[in-house]
């Protein structure tokens, strides 16, 4: 193994801050918008169905750019972060092999993830490729950044449908993480088990797994 990618949200990231900033934006109540993320999730659509729910016919990116003029747009801070970040990241390092995070985020997002200056070899974001997971031309993206074969990359994440499947299916390995409401809904899903060369419950187990790789 080479290498380690990362998926971003729910995995190195806690979504909870964007989902409360979008429920205030919206003017509904936080707990609202929070149980139609996990509604769609449960029904296996894409999370951003939950704010169409509330707001039909919704242009997502209009709204964006509405926010960011308003000076409510996206933020990310180290409070963000899940606990294990930083000492997996850098155990990883450590261990001698390329660390890397790839996710489905905005350029935005991408450039304050970089501002947080984490121990990793490389940052890169859909919205800078300009092609997101579950497409396997993303997936190419992450063998090229990583600089190895496919089958010496281990992708991380938490989304079955975004993150395993597809990884498996371009050729990686995988690790499927309980966290946030797709990691943990999923995973005891037979067809996750299968999928996933991995399940693991924190960051940290992942030392090991490279060393017995």
């Amino acid at each position: 193994m080479k290498c380690v990618a990362f998926d971003i949200g729910e995995t190195l990231v806690r979504d909870d801050r964007y989902w409360a900033a979008w429920a205030d934006w919206l003017g509904v109540p936080r707990h609202t918008l929070s149980a139609l993320v996990g509604a769609v999730v449960a029904r296996g659509e894409d999370n951003a169905e939950a704010v169409r729910l509330l707001r039909p016919g919704i242009d997502l990116n209009a709204e964006y750019a509405a926010r960011e003029a308003a000076g409510h747009g996206e933020s990310l801070e180290e409070s963000d972060l899940y606990d294990d970040v930083r000492s997996a990241l850098s155990a990883l390092r450590g261990l001698g092999v390329r660390v890397a995070v790839a996710g489905n985020q905005t350029s935005r997002a991408g450039a304050l993830l970089r501002g947080l200056a984490l121990p990793v070899d490389a940052v890169a974001v859909s919205g800078d490729w300009g092609v997101a997971k579950p497409h396997e031309d993303f997936f190419r993206r992450v063998v090229d950044l990583a600089g190895a074969e496919p089958r010496e990359v281990l992708y991380v994440g938490d989304h079955p449908a975004n993150d395993v499947f597809p990884a498996r299916d371009s050729g990686l390995l995988t690790a499927h993480l309980r966290r946030g409401p797709w990691g943990h809904l999923w995973a005891d899903a037979p067809d996750v088990r299968a999928a996933a060369d991995w399940s693991i419950t924190g960051l940290n187990e992942l030392a090991d797994i490279v060393t017995h790789a």
